[in-house]
């Protein structure tokens, strides 16, 4: 019984695993968060739940002020129902390298690593469905693909059990369409 136990508690925890950011520290090109997202930038991007099903498209511009060592990321959101939303980052890098953020709708800090052409985002966000507030779990993964272009695919769940995903594609404005 002991070994059925160490065995499923060993299943569970290597399934919390995942990569480490810093080994896409030789991809290129370089992410510089606050370099790329200087500016106006759009997103389009969509939810889909556990089993893939897609139940929200958005579309999302992004206004980003950096400062010396902040960077403030205003975004506001347009979803398919036609209903609208806006979160704005306040995002310091510390000395240590790290992004540590804070929003109106976020529990806490978010916290975020950049190593090579990724940065690992995570943090809680407080999301009201139906007139309840839900704190789920994001894991944000979001790839530099040129100079212009930024896939994000983010994990989002409670207690361990992810619950669905976020998926977008950033674009520079500077970059035209």
């Amino acid at each position: 019984m002991k070994n059925l136990l160490a065995g499923l508690l060993l299943a569970l925890t290597a399934g919390c695993a995942g990569p480490d950011v810093q080994q896409y520290k030789a991809q290129q090109p370089a992410l510089d968060l606050a370099a790329y997202f200087s500016g106006t930038t759009n997103a389009w991007g969509m939810f889909q739940r556990r089993g893939g099903e897609v139940v929200k498209r958005f579309h999302v511009v992004i206004t980003g002020t950096p400062g010396d060592g902040t960077l403030v990321l205003d975004e506001q959101f347009r979803y398919d129902d036609g209903s609208s939303s806006r979160r704005v980052w306040r995002l310091a890098r510390g000395q240590d390298g790290l992004w540590r953020g804070r929003a109106d709708d976020v529990k806490g800090e978010a916290l975020g690593e950049v190593a090579g052409n990724a940065l690992r985002w995570q943090y809680t966000l407080l999301l009201p469905v139906d007139g309840t507030t839900y704190e789920m779990r994001f894991d944000d993964w979001m790839f530099l693909i040129d100079d212009c272009t930024m896939i994000n695919r983010a994990s989002m769940g409670k207690f361990g059990i992810e619950l669905g995903q976020v998926t977008l594609m950033f674009r520079r404005r500077a970059c035209g369409p």
